[in-house]
């Protein structure tokens, strides 16, 4: 596998504030609303190959970055092409910006729509198998779940992701 190489967050710090590199940072939209890194473009890795992002050019690479390091590494055969021109990953990503002591806007801080997906699947099939042990019909909320995910899964339409974009921690 290819990797991309890597640059420290201090040297792309220099580089950004003389103009000589862009950041892309390829996390996902609300982990970006949680902390932005100033001045960095954002594509998210699960769609970038559709970003309309202009090349690199070889007077201004592109460094991208993710919240470690691991999905910048582990994408860089993707990353590369996209870049189409000169391209780095910055080395431990925005925690190693943070750790630097770099500067980071700071929003709201919520769990990815996911993992909320996951947590309330989870728990929605726990609770209909437990409550299954006291009143035997609960057993159907657990099978209720998991036809849920696997429509989503076949058709995209995830009926519990509405739900959650509605609550009012999501807005």
């Amino acid at each position: 596998m290819m990797e991309l190489p890597k640059m420290s967050a201090q040297e792309v710090l220099r580089r950004m504030e003389a103009g000589t590199v862009r950041l892309v940072d390829i996390r996902e939209p609300d982990e970006v609303a949680a902390l932005r890194v100033p001045g960095a473009e954002v594509a998210p890795l699960s769609v970038i190959r559709w970003a309309a992002m202009p090349r690199a050019e070889e007077s201004k690479p592109i460094v991208f970055c993710c919240r470690s390091g691991r999905r910048t590494k582990e994408g860089s055969p993707l990353l590369a092409e996209v870049a189409g021109g000169p391209a780095w990953q910055m080395e431990g990503g925005v925690n190693a910006w943070v750790q630097a002591g770099q500067p980071v806007e700071q929003g709201k801080k919520t769990l990815s729509m996911q993992r909320q997906i996951q947590i309330g699947a989870g728990g929605l099939s726990l609770l209909g198998l437990l409550g299954s042990t006291v009143w035997s019909p609960a057993i159907w909320l657990t099978v209720f779940v998991a036809a849920g995910l696997t429509f989503a899964g076949l058709t995209g339409f995830c009926g519990l992701a509405l739900l959650l974009k509605r609550m009012p921690w999501n807005r």
